[in-house]
C-alpha cells in the first residue's frame, strides 16, 4: 500500500431504526419513571455508536458514563451502587451509560446487574448498558430487557459505506468491500481505511486478503485465545472446519477426530470438556457466538498450525467419504497460492485446483455454496489466465445460485481478464448480466447479456441465445418495446452441444442442451410474434413451451413454461407450471430460484382472481427473495401484495408495498413493477370511493403517449380506469383508451377481458344499451372466473339499477355482489356493496355487517355520505361517488352534522373512525358468543 484512506466518522447511524426507536421510548420516559435496556450484539455492530446517540439525545437531565473507576470499584456491592445512581437522579431524571459492561470484574458485573433489577421506576434513572455476544451474556444482564444488534443489510451497509467514502468507491471495490464486511460496520470501516485513495478508487489492485489477520482483530477488539493449548486448537479446528460447512455451525465429532490426529495425545472429546466461551455445543454441533471472532481466530493463528488443523481437517472427511470438502481442506493446508510456491509447490497447487474444479462439476453431492467455495479456492490455485476466469466465473455462477449475488460480484471482478478468450469473457458476462437482472439496475443487466451473447455467438451458439433471450427480459422488466423486439429478432441456426462441466453459464442456461435450446427458441419467437400483435404467429411456439413443461422436471424451463402460459393468458397452466418450478427448486435447494418461482405462482394467482393465495405466495417470496440478495425479485413480489391488498381494508398495507416496490423500481429502471404498483395505489383509491385520485393515478398509466405506462401491464388497468374516469365525469378519456382494449380482449390473451370490456362500454352507455351490456359481461365472467371482476360487475350494475330505481333487481345484483366480494377477502369492496343495499333498506347478511352504533340514526343515504366525507372526499367528489348532485349531497351533510353534534369534518372522521371500531369490536365478540354456543352445543 501507498498510504491509507483518511475515513470521517458517519454523519448518521445506518440501519438501526428499530434500536433507535426502544431508545427513544426510554429516553422519552424518563421525566416520568426510569427505565433498564441492554445492547446486545457481537464486537463491531455499533453498541457504543448507539449509547452515544442515546447520551446526545437525551435532554431531559445529566447523562453519566459508568465505568470501574470513580464510581464502581472491585468491591463495590449493588447497595451501593444503587445509592450512587439515586443520588444522580436526586434532582433531575439521569441517563446512565455503560458500555462494554462485559468487561468489568466478576464482583463489579454481579453488583451492577442487581442494582439494574433493583431500580425502581420512581428512581427515574434509565440505564443503558452494551455487552458483547461472543461470549456468554452474564446472567445478571441477561434478565434485562434486550435489543439484540444484527449485522447490516446489504443496502445499509452501502449507505454507510458511501457515506465514509463520499462515493468515491469504485464499483469493483465497492462490491468487495461490502462481500468482506458481511454487514459489520467496524470492520467495514476498517476495511476502508487501511486501503490508499488509489485503490479505493480502482486504479491499484487490492491487497489479498482484503480482509487479513490485523484488520479482523482490530474490528473483533483484539485475536481471541484460549485459556490452554487444547483450547485454542479447538477454537482454531472449529474456525477451519467452519471455512467449507454450509452453515454455521460444524460437527462435534469432526472437530474431535481432527484434534486427535492433530495431537499425538489423546484429545479430550469438545463434547465432554468445558467449552471456550466463544463456543456453542448444541445438538451435537459446535459454532462460534459470533462470526467475526470465528474469521479472527482463523486469520490470526500461526500459519503452520493452521495448515496443521486443515491437513488434519481432510484426513478425517476423506477417510469418511466426504471429498469435496476433504479435497477443500487439502488445498488450504498447501499454504499459498501459485505466485508464492515455487518449484513443487508449484505443482502441487496445480493438481490441488484440479481436483478441487473436477470434484466441484457436479458429480458429486454438495451445496451451492459449497461449490461456490471450491471452485473459488481452485482459481486461486490456478496459475493459467484462461481457466482461472473459468474457475472464477464458475465459482461466482455457484454463489449466485446460492442466493450470495453480494459474493458473486467479487469473483466475477476477479474474473475479468480481457486477455481471456471471448468465450470465457462471453461466460462471465452472462453469469454479471443474470446478477444484474435479478438485483441491480435492469438497463447494465440487458448490456451485459447482450455482450455475453456476441462473445459467446461462435464457440457457444447454445448459451448465446440463452443470453439473447435473458437480454429481452431484462429489456421487458425495464418496459423498453423497441429493445425487447431488437433483442429478439431471429437469430441464426445453433448447435446443442453441452458445455464442458464447470465451465458453462447459470444454470438457467445449462441441462440437456435439446430441450432448453428448442424452448428457448420457441419461447424466443413467440414473443416476439405477442409483442408484434401476432396472435396467430405466436400461439403456436408459446404453446409448445407450455407443453414441454407438462413433463418438465427442470425449473428453469418450468420458469419459461409459466412465462409462457401467462404471456397466453393460459392462467390455469401458468398456476401449475409455477407451482412444479417451486418443488423442483425446493428439491434442488436453490435460494436463487425459489423466489422466482413463487414470483411466477404469484402473478399466476393474482391473474386468476386467486388474491389471497397470491398474497400468500408474494410474502413468502418476499422474504427468500431479501434473504437470497435479489431486490429485483422483491420489488415485483411487493407489487403482487400491493395489488393484493388493495381489494382489501389496508391502505397502509398498500401505501407501504407501493412505496417500498417504486423505491426500488425507480433506482434499477424497473417499468413493470412501478407500473404494477401504481395500479395497486390507484385501484386502492378507487376502492375507497376517491375515483378523482384513481383517474389521476391510472391516467398516467393508460391514456395514449410517450408516458403511457409499461406494454405488458397498462392494458389490464384500463377496466379500473374506465370506472374512475366515469365517476370523475372522464367520459372521453374513458372512451379513448377502449379501442386500444377492445383488440387487447379480442387478442384473447386475458380470459376477463371480454367480459371487462362490456362492462366499460355499460358504464359509458345509454340507459337504454347499458342493461344488455351488464347483462353480457356477466354472461363472458360465468365463462371465464373469478369471484373478483365478476363482483365488481355485479356491484356497478346494482348501483345503475337502484338509480333507475329498480330496487329488486338491484338487492339481487348487489347481494351477488357482496357475497363474490367476501368470498374473495375484498373487504374494501364489499362495504360498498353493504353501503349500495343499506341505501336500498336492506339489511346485508355477510360476515361483515355492521352493529349498531353511534351512527345507527342516520339513514343510509347519510351514513355512505358520512363515511366518504370522513375518508376525506370533497361534496363533489362524494356526488360523482354516489350518482347525485352535490346539492344533494350538502344538503345531507348539514342534517348528519346535526344529527351527530359535530362542526366540523374532522370531528365527524374521528367519529366515524370510533363507530367503525367499535363495530369491529362487537363483530369480534358476536362470534366468541358464537364460537362458544357452538361448543356448547356440541358438548350437550
Amino acid at each position: 500500500m501507498t498510504g491509507e484512506t483518511t475515513v470521517p466518522t458517519a454523519g448518521r447511524i445506518h440501519g438501526r431504526s428499530t434500536q433507535r426507536k426502544a431508545l427513544r421510548e426510554l429516553l422519552d420516559a424518563l421525566p416520568r419513571h426510569g427505565g433498564q435496556l441492554l445492547l446486545a450484539g457481537e464486537p463491531g455492530l455499533g453498541r457504543t455508536a448507539l449509547l452515544r446517540w442515546a447520551a446526545r439525545s437525551f435532554r431531559a437531565g445529566p447523562v453519566l458514563h459508568l465505568g470501574p473507576g470513580p464510581y464502581v470499584s472491585a468491591h463495590s456491592t449493588a447497595e451501593q451502587l444503587l445509592d450512587t445512581l439515586r443520588a444522580a437522579a436526586a434532582a433531575t431524571p439521569v441517563l446512565v451509560c455503560v458500555d462494554d459492561a462485559h468487561l468489568w470484574d466478576a464482583p463489579a458485573r454481579t453488583a451492577l446487574g442487581r442494582a439494574a433489577r433493583r431500580l425502581r421506576t420512581a428512581d427515574r434513572v434509565g440505564l443503558l448498558l452494551s455487552v458483547a455476544t461472543d461470549r456468554p451474556v452474564d446472567p445478571e444482564f441477561a434478565r434485562l430487557p434486550v435489543v439484540h444488534l444484527d449485522p447490516l443489510s446489504p443496502s445499509r451497509a452501502a449507505a454507510l459505506l458511501d457515506d465514509v467514502t463520499d462515493g468515491a468507491a469504485a464499483p469493483v471495490v465497492r462490491e468487495q468491500l461490502l462481500a468482506e464486511a458481511e454487514g459489520n460496520p467496524a470492520l467495514l470501516v476498517t476495511l476502508v481505511r487501511r486501503l490508499s485513495p488509489a485503490e479505493l478508487r480502482g486504479h491499484r489492485p487490492l491487497p489479498h486478503p482484503l480482509a487479513d489477520a490485523s484488520a479482523l482483530a482490530e474490528a473483533a477488539g483484539g485475536a481471541p485465545n484460549g485459556p490452554s493449548a487444547h483450547a485454542r486448537d479447538l477454537l482454531l479446528t472449529v474456525a477451519a472446519a467452519g471455512q467449507a460447512a454450509d452453515g454455521t455451525d460444524v460437527e462435534a465429532g469432526l472437530v474431535h477426530d481432527a484434534l486427535r490426529r492433530l495431537r499425538p495425545a489423546p484429545a479430550p472429546d469438545p463434547r465432554a470438556e468445558p467449552l471456550p466461551e466463544q463456543l456453542v455445543l448444541a445438538d451435537d454441533r459446535l459454532r462460534f457466538r459470533s462470526p467475526l471472532v470465528r474469521r479472527t481466530v482463523h486469520a490470526t493463528a500461526a500459519p503452520q498450525r493452521r495448515r496443521a488443523v486443515h491437513r488434519a481437517l481432510a484426513d478425517v472427511l476423506e477417510g469418511g467419504g466426504h471429498r469435496l470438502t476433504g479435497l477443500l481442506h487439502r488445498s488450504w493446508s498447501l499454504g499459498g497460492g501459485p505466485e508464492s510456491a515455487p518449484g513443487s509447490a508449484d505443482r502441487l497447487a496445480a493438481v490441488a485446483a484440479d481436483r478441487l474444479a473436477a470434484a466441484a462439476d457436479g458429480t458429486l453431492p454438495a451445496s451451492h455454496r459449497l461449490r461456490a467455495t471450491a471452485y473459488a479456492r481452485a482459481a486461486e490455485l490456478t496459475a493459467d489466465g484462461a481457466r482461472r476466469a473459468e474457475r472464477y466465473t464458475a465459482a461466482a455462477e455457484q454463489a449466485l445460485l446460492a442466493g450470495r449475488p453480494d459474493r458473486a460480484r467479487p469473483l466475477l471482478a476477479a474474473a475479468r481478464d480481457p486477455a481471456v478468450p471471448a468465450a470465457v469473457r462471453g461466460r462471465a458476462e452472462l453469469v454479471r448480466g443474470v446478477t444484474e437482472l435479478r438485483d441491480g439496475p435492469v438497463g447494465d443487466a440487458h448490456q451485459s447479456l447482450l455482450l455475453a451473447a456476441s462473445l459467446l455467438a461462435a464457440d457457444a451458439p447454445a448459451d448465446a441465445a440463452a443470453a439473447a433471450l435473458a437480454a429481452a427480459d431484462a429489456a421487458w422488466a425495464a418496459g423498453d418495446l423497441s429493445a425487447c423486439l431488437a433483442t429478439l429478432a431471429p437469430e441464426p441456426p445453433y448447435r446443442t452441444e453441452n458445455p464442458a462441466p464447470g465451465t458453462g453459464g447459470p444454470a438457467e442456461a445449462r441441462g440437456p442442451a435439446a430441450g432448453t435450446a428448442a424452448v428457448i427458441h420457441d419461447h424466443r419467437v413467440g414473443m416476439r410474434a405477442l409483442l408484434e400483435g401476432r396472435l396467430d404467429r405466436a400461439g403456436t411456439p408459446l404453446g409448445q413451451v407450455v407443453e414441454r413443461g407438462r413433463t418438465e422436471q427442470r425449473p428453469e424451463t418450468l420458469l419459461r413454461a409459466a412465462a409462457a402460459a401467462l404471456l397466453l393468458g393460459d392462467v390455469d397452466a401458468a398456476r401449475s407450471g409455477g407451482a412444479r418450478a417451486l418443488a423442483a427448486a425446493r428439491q434442488l435447494g436453490s435460494d436463487a430460484l425459489v423466489p422466482r418461482a413463487l414470483e411466477y405462482l404469484a402473478y399466476a394467482e393474482l391473474r386468476a382472481g386467486r388474491h389471497p393465495q397470491a398474497r400468500t405466495h408474494a410474502e413468502e417470496g418476499l422474504r427468500t427473495a431479501l434473504r437470497a440478495g435479489q431486490r429485483n425479485t422483491a420489488a415485483h413480489h411487493r407489487a403482487v401484495l400491493a395489488l393484493a391488498a388493495s381489494i382489501e381494508e389496508e391502505p397502509d398495507v398498500v401505501a407501504r408495498h407501493v412505496t417500498a416496490a417504486l423505491d426500488t423500481a425507480r433506482r434499477h429502471g424497473l417499468a413493470q413493477a412501478a407500473a404494477l404498483a401504481q395500479w395497486a395505489a390507484a385501484r386502492a383509491d378507487l376502492g375507497r370511493g376517491r375515483p378523482f385520485d384513481a383517474a389521476d393515478r391510472l391516467g398516467l398509466l393508460v391514456l395514449p403517449g410517450p408516458g403511457r405506462g409499461h406494454f405488458a401491464v397498462w392494458r389490464l388497468a384500463v377496466p379500473c380506469f374506465v370506472e374512475a374516469a366515469v365517476l370523475a365525469g372522464r367520459h372521453e378519456d374513458a372512451r379513448a383508451v377502449l379501442t386500444d382494449f377492445a383488440d387487447w380482449a379480442a387478442f384473447g390473451a386475458d380470459p376477463q377481458a371480454a367480459a371487462q370490456l362490456a362492462r366499460c362500454h355499460a358504464l359509458l352507455a345509454p340507459a337504454e344499451h347499458a342493461d344488455g351490456l351488464y347483462r353480457r359481461a356477466l354472461d363472458r365472467h360465468d365463462e371465464a372466473g373469478g369471484d373478483f371482476e365478476r363482483a365488481r360487475t355485479a356491484l356497478l350494475y346494482g348501483k345503475w339499477l337502484r338509480r333507475r330505481r329498480r330496487p329488486r333487481e338491484a338487492r339481487d345484483r348487489l347481494g351477488t355482489a357482496l357475497a363474490g366480494f367476501e368470498r374473495c377477502g375484498a373487504g374494501v369492496w364489499a362495504a360498498q356493496a353493504r353501503d349500495e343495499l343499506r341505501a336500498l333498506g336492506a339489511a346485508p347478511q355477510g360476515t361483515g355487517a355492521a352493529a349498531p352504533t353511534r351512527l345507527g340514526g342516520l339513514t343510509p343515504q347519510q351514513l355512505r355520505i358520512a363515511r366518504h366525507v370522513a375518508e376525506g372526499a370533497t361534496n363533489r367528489e362524494v356526488a360523482l361517488a354516489l350518482a347525485v348532485s352535490t346539492r344533494t349531497v350538502d344538503y345531507h351533510l348539514r342534517k348528519v352534522f346535526a344529527l351527530l353534534g359535530v362542526r366540523s369534518r374532522l370531528e365527524l372522521a374521528r367519529l366515524v373512525g370510533e363507530a367503525e371500531q367499535a363495530q369491529e369490536v362487537q363483530g369480534a365478540r358476536e362470534a366468541r358468543r358464537a364460537g362458544h354456543h357452538e361448543k356448547t352445543g356440541a358438548q350437550h
